[in-house]
């Protein structure tokens, strides 16, 4: 069921409801109504006759003005007849209803005259000049009342079929048009394949619920674009990567095997132990980066964030670069401990891999977190890449990758993890003339 259909006998079924609800209230407003007004005029009727019986005690016929239908009876204590239209002259009482001592009493009775028609019934007390306590009826037929409403029920019936046959087609069209764009879209983006994410879906013109809907699909669209590109990036560059030491380490092998009385079997041994400890970073690192990517969840702990600063800037450090950590206290976060030690041994190897001479360290307290600080007295990062250096395998020099080593994943990781802490990660400038990374992480406590 689809929902123009659905749509359409919903709102077809509300309709008809309404009509046919207000169809009733109609036809019952229209009865009281003209009932309301022969009531008033059989009240008037009454008068008059009184004023004539007033003015003629011994006349046996009553003359209702206005209509021949009226019919009148004049009906003494005893149940005697003492005058009477000329429609009902000389039979016998009317009716047996006995009115309220005061006011009048009015009530649809069944036909007076002997035909099929009921008539609605006026009583009430009177006093005659010598012929003492009397009731008066007067009568009039209901026919003109149940001939306008039937006539009102037989129109609203052949009329509300149509009325609702015609707003069904209306809401049957304009579903149809209003769900067009949609059609348009399900069917562009269902055409959509696992190679094609750069194709979009066709945008209404307006800012309304579809044309919106069109701009989010687009938008959702370009995230997945960008990221399978990404991704594609991605593997063409971990592969590139991967593929670069093997091909070393094979390529030394060979000229071994190949050459045997020149091979220098310690040599070789030594240079592919350091291209299998490269490789086997990169392979860690390419590891974090796929956990980043699943959305692992990371684990939270206590942890002394200045003595993890310290033991990384130790380890990173190397001959002929002063790694200065005097002003890192022992300040404590609420983190992963192993993520965020990776985030201070990126950022200090990367600083200590540019650095000419030194390597400043600081960390203090932040607001509610901590803000760690590594200064080198490097090239420095230009404004232009200050940005791109934390995308995944860029360097800020490619021609400077084999002197300094390392494949562009370290800030990369670095800024994953930060962000998944909910902190952030920025490069500016050093009063020394190189770079300073800052680094903040917020829980401290």
């Amino acid at each position: 069921m689809t929902v123009r259909f659905r749509v359409t006998a919903v709102a077809t079924v509300a309709v008809l409801a309404v009509l046919v609800a207000s169809g009733a209230v109609l036809i019952h407003l229209q009865r009281s109504t003209l009932t309301s007004s022969l009531d008033e005029s059989l009240i008037r009727m009454s008068h008059g006759l009184l004023a004539d019986a007033a003015a003629n005690p011994s006349a046996t016929t009553l003359r209702p003005h206005g209509d021949e239908d009226i019919v009148a009876q004049l009906v003494g204590s005893h149940g005697e007849v003492l005058a009477a239209s000329s429609n009902v002259a000389g039979r016998r009482r009317v009716s047996s209803l006995v009115p309220p001592p005061r006011g009048v009493h009015i009530a649809e009775v069944r036909p007076i005259r002997g035909d099929k028609i009921r008539d609605r019934l006026l009583t009430r007390r009177v006093q005659l000049r010598d012929r003492g306590a009397a009731i008066l009826y007067v009568g009039a037929p209901v026919d003109d009342i149940r001939d306008n409403v039937r006539f009102l029920t037989r129109t609203m019936a052949g009329g509300i079929p149509v009325i609702v046959a015609i707003l069904a087609a209306i809401v049957w069209w304009l579903v149809g048009r209003t769900l067009r764009p949609v059609e348009l879209i399900r069917t562009q983006v269902a055409a959509i394949g696992g190679r094609q994410t750069d194709k979009r879906v066709p945008e209404p013109s307006g800012d309304d619920e579809i044309a919106r809907l069109a701009k989010t699909m687009n938008a959702m669209l370009a995230r997945i674009d960008e990221a399978t590109r990404r991704q594609q990036r991605f593997v063409a560059d971990a592969s590139h990567e991967l593929r670069t030491p093997l091909t070393r380490m094979r390529a030394e092998v060979e000229v071994d095997l190949a050459h045997p009385e020149a091979a220098d079997p310690q040599a070789t041994h030594a240079s592919v132990l350091e291209e299998l400890t490269a490789l086997q970073r990169l392979v860690e690192d390419l590891l974090l980066i796929a956990r980043s990517d699943a959305d692992v969840p990371a684990e939270r702990e206590r942890m002394d964030m200045g003595a993890v600063v310290v033991d990384e800037a130790r380890q990173c450090a190397v001959d002929g670069v002063v790694v200065d950590t005097a002003r890192v206290p022992s300040v404590f976060v609420l983190g992963d401990p192993g993520q965020l030690r990776r985030v201070a041994r990126n950022v200090i190897a990367n600083a200590v891999r540019y650095a000419r001479t030194r390597v400043s360290i600081s960390l203090r307290a932040e607001g509610s977190g901590v803000l760690l600080s590594v200064e080198d007295d490097g090239p420095g990062v230009s404004p232009e890449d200050r940005t791109r250096i934390f995308e995944r395998f860029t360097r800020a020099d490619d021609a400077r990758a084999t002197a300094t080593g390392g494949v562009g994943l370290g800030l990369a990781i670095a800024r994953e993890i930060v962000e998944r802490h909910g902190g952030t990660i920025r490069v500016v400038d050093a009063e020394s003339g190189g770079a300073r990374f800052e680094v903040y992480v917020p829980g401290r406590i």
